[in-house]
């Protein structure tokens, strides 16, 4: 039993010295894998000493360098994350950016005025008499005297021959009216038409709007110039045996090259209540009152809200960060390097005085 506690004694006391650093160069971890190499022998077989004796061994403790090593592996792992995130980040800021400069936002504004300019009124009457036009205001329009028969006129307009755009061979007849533009005093104008009863089911006299009657005067070449309102503009239509309040309003649109101007309208029927003797309602009337609808014109303006120096500036921080996780990786394989190298040198050191 003296030999027990002498051994005993001894591996606290050779523990103390490496603890403390002291010994022949040799560390914890060396010392570590030949204690757990070292197994007791007993010659009458006692067990229990052999317990005990590995039972005061200490426990193991984890290497600095291992737990450098998982911080290091961590760190890289954050750094691949933010760099994925920067990637994405940058594609996604340069799709953002293309998608706003072929999609401009449209910005709506209304802006009040006393007066439009005159619009054009084109009206293709076809084979129906224009039998009076006349310039009322305040929504009032007198009762109708001996509907059917020609009345008396104070409109301005012309007569314009042309062939149409889509069909070259038909030509066309338009009589064009200067229409109302005292908006303020709710000025309008009231037509009426006479068409000779037809074998149609359906009649039908069409109309079309353009920006400004004084267009059509100035212009040289008048049948020209219907071809291209025909081309760009709407067409409607209204029909036989009813009056149609057409109120107009007007929207002007500002892209990134020119200006557009485009008729809006909403338009009301009302029955006429025929009086005449049946021998004269042979001959079909038409009703069409113009006017505008309110004061306010519509300006619509295409805006591109991408931005290029923010874009920039998003894509220049995204490449800073890119650049310093591309620097801290390479300064930490270096990093990982030399420190593997360090531990193959002191594994080897450690190795030599066993050998």
């Amino acid at each position: 039993m003296p030999g027990t506690g002498n051994r005993g004694s001894y591996q606290q006391f050779n523990d103390d010295d490496y603890d403390n650093g002291k010994g022949n160069g040799q560390s914890q971890d060396s010392f570590d894998e030949i204690d757990d190499d070292v197994v007791p022998v007993e010659s009458k077989g006692d067990v229990t000493r052999g317990g005990d004796i590995r039972g005061n061994i200490p426990p193991k403790r984890f290497s600095k360098t291992c737990v450098k090593n998982v911080f290091t592996v961590l760190l890289i792992f954050i750094y691949l994350v933010l760099t994925a995130v920067a990637i994405f980040l940058a594609y996604q800021t340069i799709s953002d950016f293309l998608n706003k400069l072929s999609q401009p936002v449209m910005s709506v504004s209304y802006k009040e005025v006393d007066s439009f300019p005159p619009p054009g009124i084109a009206l293709f009457p076809g084979n129906a008499q224009l039998l009076s036009c006349k310039h009322h205001y305040h929504d009032y329009i007198p009762p109708i005297v001996d509907p059917g028969t020609p009345q008396e006129q104070d409109c301005e307009m012309t007569e314009v021959t042309y062939f149409g755009p889509f069909t070259d061979q038909k030509q066309k007849r338009a009589v064009v009216v200067r229409g109302p533009s005292d908006v303020k005093n709710r000025e309008l104008i009231f037509m009426q038409f006479s068409q000779n009863e037809t074998q149609e089911d359906f009649s039908a006299i069409s109309y079309m709007l353009f920006a400004k009657y004084s267009d059509l005067i100035e212009s040289a070449n008048k049948s020209e110039f219907m071809r291209d309102c025909e081309r760009n503009y709407s067409m409607w239509t209204f029909s036989g045996g009813f009056r149609t309040w057409v109120k107009m309003s007007l929207a002007k649109t500002s892209g990134r090259n020119k200006e557009a101007v485009e008729f809006r309208q909403e338009s009301g029927v009302v029955k006429f209540n025929d009086k005449r003797p049946e021998a004269d309602q042979k001959d079909q009337l038409f009703f069409v009152v113009f006017e505008w609808r309110d004061l306010y014109i519509q300006e619509i303006r295409l805006i591109v809200t991408a931005n290029p120096w923010s874009s920039v500036g998003i894509l220049c921080a995204v490449f800073m960060a890119l650049f310093k996780a591309a620097n801290f990786a390479k300064l930490t394989i270096t990093w990982i390097i030399k420190m593997r190298k360090r531990h193959l040198r002191h594994k080897a050191r450690e190795l030599n005085p066993v050998n």
